[in-house]
């Protein structure tokens, strides 16, 4: 069994101070993805570039305190590809591929961090441009190898996606430009949204993220907005799926896939 985890850290010295590595050392995955590092390399190296017995690979924005994604892994990988889009994105830090081919086989982890665009129209924009420029990317991906990205999305596809959804059809996250590129990443590319092949129907417990606003938390009103996105004869194999409440590292919970291959 290959377990593979995906936590937005919303800043992993904050999560740290949370007890997310004591977390790590319990639960154990083979590889964890991380978004929103907000930190830079001179603060990660040498503290926080490995995780109990996993080895940490990332990518760091430019701007200081800002984005940033990495993966921590057990195994070594064959490469690492760090940035996408060669533009204003990969100055954020938004996405690293490790890549663990074989002469049999070819296969990446992804781990990305999707732009919010709740903080006004400009950020709107970038994310479209994202989505714009990551869909392609993925497409032609998926022709020449098998693989898992592993993300907060800014997305909640569907309506049992987050708790309130008649109330945020305007609001960033659930407009539906993005949602409809989320029906079409699926169909075009054939990759398949992990968690809802094994839990078609779920709603309150699926939910990943809260606001800090009122009490989103503890009234469970929230949102899914972390996905494993796995090409099919990857995503099949999937056996367990766990999003993590019982302590809070981030306005995020981790999200736990078990799957079912030989790595």
């Amino acid at each position: 069994m290959f377990k593979l985890t995906s936590l937005n850290l919303n800043g992993i010295r904050s999560a740290a101070r949370k007890g997310v590595q004591s977390w790590v050392e319990r639960v154990k995955p083979d590889c964890m993805c991380v978004q929103e590092l907000k930190a830079q390399a001179d603060d990660v190296i040498g503290t926080f570039d490995s995780m109990t017995n996993l080895q940490g690979y990332f990518h760091f924005a430019q701007k200081k305190g800002y984005s940033g994604v990495g993966i921590y892994t057990k195994h070594t990988p064959s490469d690492v590809i760090v940035g996408f889009d060669g533009g204003e994105f990969d100055d954020e830090g938004r996405y690293v591929e490790l890549r663990f081919d074989t002469p049999t086989r070819k296969f990446s982890i992804i781990s990305s961090y999707f732009p919010s665009g709740s903080s006004g129209e400009d950020r709107q924009d970038a994310k479209y441009r994202f989505l714009d420029a990551m869909g392609p990317h993925l497409l032609a991906l998926r022709e020449q190898r098998e693989f898992i990205l592993c993300g907060d999305i800014n997305i909640a596809h569907q309506e049992i996606d987050l708790k309130n959804w008649r109330s945020n059809q305007k609001n960033s996250g659930f407009l539906p430009q993005e949602r409809a590129w989320m029906t079409q990443l699926i169909a075009d590319s054939k990759v398949l949204d992990v968690y809802r092949q094994l839990h078609p129907d779920t709603t309150n417990a699926c939910y990943t993220w809260w606001s800090n606003r009122g009490q989103a938390y503890t009234n469970n009103v929230g949102w899914r907005l972390d996905y494993h996105l796995a090409t099919a004869s990857i995503g099949r194999t999937a056996k367990l799926a766990e999003v993590f409440k019982d302590e809070r590292f981030s306005d995020h919970a981790p999200i736990t896939i078990d799957y079912e291959f030989k790595f």
